[in-house]
This record gives structure tokens, sequence and C-alpha cells, in this order.
């Protein structure tokens, strides 16, 4: 025996009835309530959810689809009662006509007839009933299309038989599906009674009335019960549809080693990232140098900081931060500056401001209009080129 079970038997033993009792009910509740593997205590990632999806896992309920295929159906049998009925009433005269001029064995015009008038019964309501399983199913999950859910799985061939019982009969999902199961008959038990106790005076002297008024009576009464019978069971699968949405995440519910590895994938390896970071910055950086001898101005701290601003009054409503660096790459700046002939201007305040506050390719906001055109001045002084500014 391995050293946790000796230490469990050890504090096992020490217990006394009572609180051995209670220790297996605690077990055994949170042997109900827990994730269904242990150590999944991580939120599915957005990757894990996608590729359940593409497998077919998705969160449903089948009381959902259900109850939309009984309650479409039950409002189409109730719209089309009376055009099924008449081709019901119109095929048994049919038949009842013929019943002895047609000899039994030549059944040629009796299939006939018979696939002329069913298709005309069933099939508006069997395309509803189909159109209403679609419906049901795309508003839980949206359109979905995948072979996977039928492809062969031999794996389940052997299953878990423990794994099996335990989701069986000893959890969460077990209990709730025999209560629910419970509470749906309950309910239309009672709703029944409730229905057919109310009419019971009427249902007794039906015997008394015509046979079509009976007929509507009753066909009203089952056409009744069965609606608020399909209005019900939507209504409760709403709630089985958020239990299986809680369901399917905690099922999607990663270990901590789970998600570090998918990150992983998903980002590449990290020295494989940091040298595309490295020729991304390499490359901003000789593209920044370019921005340099092209600019109007270098503004400096005078070695800490340096920002090359840009200035064309015919395109440019102020002046733009073409590059910007900081210590070694404020001296390359520097440097790149001085040999393509741009001046340098040195303004601690002004230098420091512009490196914190705009980004690459931005104009200088307005509050900094007062001091760059000191900046221009001095620019036009030392080289004697006109900048406008105004």
């Amino acid at each position: 025996m391995d050293g946790p079970d000796t230490f469990r038997l050890s504090i096992a033993e020490a217990l006394s009835p009572q609180e051995r009792l209670r220790l297996q009910l605690m077990e055994m509740h949170l042997q109900w309530f827990a994730a269904e593997d242990e150590g999944r205590t991580e939120d599915p990632t957005e990757q894990k959810i996608r590729k359940a999806r593409e497998e077919g896992k998705v969160a449903k309920s089948p009381d959902v689809s259900s109850a939309v295929v009984m309650l479409f159906s039950v409002v189409a049998m109730g719209i089309l009662g009376r055009y099924m009925l008449s081709t019901i009433l119109s095929m048994t005269r049919f038949y009842l006509e013929r019943s002895a001029e047609i000899d039994p064995t030549e059944s040629g015009i009796l299939a006939i007839a018979f696939y002329s008038y069913f298709p005309r019964i069933v099939l508006p309501v069997a395309l509803v009933g189909f159109a209403a399983a679609v419906f049901g199913n795309v508003v839980q999950f949206g359109f979905l299309f995948t072979t996977k859910t039928i492809t062969p799985d031999f794996k389940r061939i052997a299953p878990d038989v423990p794994k099996w019982v335990q989701r069986s009969f000893l959890s969460l999902e077990a209990l709730y599906n025999f209560f629910r199961s419970l509470m749906k008959v309950i309910i239309i038990g009672v709703l029944s009674f409730v229905l057919i106790r109310s009419r019971f005076d009427t249902l007794a002297n039906l015997i008394r009335l015509p046979y079509r008024q009976s007929f509507i009576y009753v066909a009203e009464l089952v056409f009744l019960l069965l609606l608020s019978a399909a209005i019900i069971l939507l209504f409760l699968s709403l709630f089985d549809f958020a239990f299986q949405r809680r369901q399917h995440r905690e099922q999607l519910k990663m270990t901590k080693q789970e998600v570090k590895e998918e990150r992983k994938q998903f980002e590449g390896d990290p020295m494989v990232r940091s040298r595309m970071r490295q020729r991304m910055q390499d490359l901003l950086s000789r593209n920044m140098m370019q921005n340099v001898k092209a600019a109007d101005v270098v503004v400096t701290n005078p070695t800490h900081f340096a920002v090359a601003l840009h200035y064309d009054p015919r395109t440019m409503s102020a002046p733009t931060v073409t590059a910007k660096g900081q210590d070694e790459t404020a001296l390359r700046i520097r440097r790149v500056a001085e040999e393509s002939d741009v001046p340098l201007i040195e303004n601690k305040p002004l230098a420091r401001a512009l490196y914190a506050e705009v980004g690459i390719g931005d104009q200088i906001p307005e509050k900094f209009f007062e001091a760059m055109v000191i900046v221009l001045r001095e620019v036009y002084r030392m080289t004697g080129k006109k900048v406008m500014y105004g």
C-alpha cells in the first residue's frame, strides 16, 4: 500500500464511527458535485471550445428539441386539423366503396390510393416537425455540420464500466436526470388530471350527443392538453439547457499543464518568439533611422532621449514624430542626424514629453505648439531654411 493510502487508513482508524460516516458522506458529496476529472480546475480556452465544436461537442439539450418539435407539430395539427380529417374521411370512403368490388389479391390500385392519401395526411406535419427539429438545434448552438459524431469509435466497444456506473448512478448528472424525469411525469400527470377533471361531467354526457359533436369536443380537449404539455415541457427544457451548458463547460475544463501546453503551441516556442521580436525591432530600428535622415529636426535631452520630427506645412497641420529613442537608441538617432546634417536642438522638457506622450507617426498635440515654434525658429536660424509654422 502506498504512502497516501496508508496515511488515509491511519486517519480513518483514529476516527469515531460517527466521524467515519460523516467523512464517507462528504466523499460521496464531492464525488457527485466535483468536476468529472480531478485536476481540471482551469476554464477552457477559446481554442479548446472551438476544437470541441468542430468535433460536434456542443452544449445542447435534447429536451429543447423535443419540446420545440412537439409544440410546432401540435400547432400544425391544430391549423391543419380540418384538412387532415377531410383527407382521412375521403380515404376511408374510397376504401369502403371499393371493399366489395376489388379483389384483395389485386392490390395495385389500393397501394396507389394509399400512397396518394397517406403523404397528404402525414407530410405537412412531418415537414413542420423536421423544420422544428432543425430550429430547436440551431437555436441552441448555431449552424454546425460535422461527421465526427457519427464516425465509428472502436474505443467505445470496451467502455470504462466503473466510470460509466459512477456517471450513470453516482453523479450530479444522474441525480438531476432522475428528478427531471420525475418532475415531468408529475407535472404532465397533474395537468392531465386538472383538465379532465374540470370537464369530467361533459365527457360523461358525450354518449347523449351526436357523434360529430362528441368527436369535436374530445379533439379540442386533446389538442388543449397536448398544447399545454408542450408549453410546459418547453419551459422546463430551458432549465435543462442551462444545466447542460454548465456540464459542457465542466467537461471542457483543463488542467494547468494543458493550458500551458496549449499556450505554448498557440504562441510558439519562447526562443523563437524572442528571435522574431528581435528581428522586428531591428527592422523597425532600420526604418526609424531612415526616417531620421528625412527629419527636419531632432530634439534631444541631450543624451538620454532623442525625438526626430518632420513638418511639411502643405500637407501637415502639425509636426509629426518620425523616430524616437532612449539611451542607446537616442545616441544612434543623434549619430545618424549628425551624419545627415539634421539639426540637433537640446530641449530637455520637450524631448522627455514628446518621447512619453507622442507615438511614432503621430502629430504632436496642441499643447506643444508654442515650444515647437521656438524649436523651428532655431532650426531656421541654424540652417537658413524657412520652415513655416502657423
